[in-house]
């Protein structure tokens, strides 16, 4: 027994990192010594079930919660940290959808899942009205059938219901409520190394050592994409905004943010990090103690970018045309869905069911493609994080600063000297 509960505590405390990476080697040499063994891939199977069990749960619970919580008792500054939050990530979907366009990507499915995909809608008038009748499904039936879009609806809804009407006991209840179904996400997630294992061989006996081509430039296209948002999109977004140089800005969030932010994966274990460069920023901590927890939550650019290509990977892999005038509807939906990602590792890639919803994906698939994604997660998951957290102290310096020039208030001489340079 205590050999059994030290082992368990060597993998507890062990990199999560280096335990999917170990899982990812062990799948991969299992698949090339012994493919015949087809059991190993029902680890990868019962994974992904759980992930399906948990998953419209989770979105119910965090959207309604965090709606429930959220305190409008702020002045113009916030607003505008809102819209810069909101419009970078709309921004960064849209990236994506250009970069899927150019470098249009395909995913292997296994099991014989590409033959289970419902018919691909016939125009974008037909998506949208497939998009308003999944809005109005009934809730214990968009719980049950995954169906992520009335899931999405009805926990807004019911949030801001609760908003006006619940005492502190029933926002405390809710947030209690939160927190218990994302430490389940967690703990599924930490048997995550397992899950990849029979999803890697299950991959591999099947396809060989393509699938790691595939999976590459995948990865690279996602990395790619979000390099371009943290250092071209975003930098002009502050530049107009403030109307100087905004790279030396950008470059010390990304240093002194995201570069944290890289190792620990989570916007959430980030925040204090965030707050203590936003006092060396000097900003209101009034104003900071609340967008950076916010910006945890709904600043979501990586988490976008994930979302978008990873949907439009499955979507060509299957055959389904996708016009861009529907891409462009997705980059919306993707904002939304990133909005709504969970704190915790992969959250986002909990999300790409809602966004395949929209062109006719059944859910088995996309949850093969949440799969996919935690194979690569973890380069991706750790430059999504990145840009996340770092984009919240960004965004609310930016929102500072506009609001001391509104003022007459000199900006910090980092920034003055870069307009002195221009």
């Amino acid at each position: 027994m205590k050999v059994l509960k030290k082992i368990l505590d060597i993998y507890n405390h062990s990199s999560l990192i280096l335990r999917i990476i170990i899982g990812i080697v062990l799948g991969t040499g299992l698949a090339l010594l012994i493919p015949s063994a087809e059991w190993i891939s029902t680890l990868g199977t019962l994974f992904v079930g759980a992930l399906k069990a948990i998953a419209p749960i989770l979105v119910a619970v965090l959207v309604a919660a965090s709606l429930c919580q959220r305190s409008a008792k702020l002045d113009r500054r916030f607003a505008l940290v809102i819209f810069f939050y909101m419009f970078s990530t709309y921004l960064a979907a849209f990236a994506a959808v250009a970069a899927s366009f150019l470098f249009p990507q395909t995913i292997t499915l296994t099991g014989g899942a590409a033959a289970e995909t419902t018919a691909a809608p016939g125009g974008l008038g037909e998506i949208v009205r497939g998009l308003l009748e999944s809005l109005i499904a009934n809730p214990i039936e968009a719980l049950a059938q995954g169906n992520y879009l009335g899931i999405l609806f009805w926990a807004a809804i019911i949030g801001l219901a609760l908003k006006r009407f619940a005492g502190v006991r029933t926002q405390e209840m809710m947030q209690n409520f939160s927190d218990a179904i994302t430490q389940v996400v967690r703990w599924i997630i930490n048997l995550a190394p397992f899950g990849i294992f029979g999803l890697v061989f299950s991959a591999v006996s099947q396809s060989g050592f393509d699938i790691f081509v595939t999976y590459g430039k995948l990865m690279l296209l996602l990395v790619c994409t979000m390099l371009t948002v943290a250092l071209i999109l975003n930098p002009l977004i502050v530049g107009i905004a403030l109307r100087r140089n905004p790279y030396p800005l950008v470059l010390r969030c990304l240093r002194e943010s995201g570069l944290t932010a890289f190792f620990t994966r989570s916007s959430a274990a980030n925040i204090p990090v965030n707050l203590g460069l936003c006092e060396k920023l000097g900003l209101d901590r009034d104003m900071y103690a609340v967008s950076i927890p916010l910006g945890a939550t709904i600043n979501m650019d990586g988490a976008a970018v994930t979302i978008t290509i990873m949907t439009l990977a499955t979507a060509h892999t299957l055959g389904i045309q996708v016009s861009f005038p529907a891409a462009i509807l997705l980059s919306f939906l993707s904002a939304l869905a990133a909005c709504g990602s969970s704190g915790v590792t992969g959250g986002s890639l909990l999300l790409i069911p809602m966004a395949c919803s929209l062109f006719g994906i059944s859910d088995a698939i996309s949850m093969q493609v949440v799969g996919v994604g935690f194979i690569i997660g973890v380069i991706q998951d750790s430059m999504e994080t990145a840009i996340n957290s770092s984009g919240d102290v960004l965004f609310t310096a930016t929102a500072e600063y506009v609001h001391w020039k509104k003022q007459g208030k000199p900006l910090p001489g980092f920034l003055e000297r870069s307009k002195k340079k221009a």
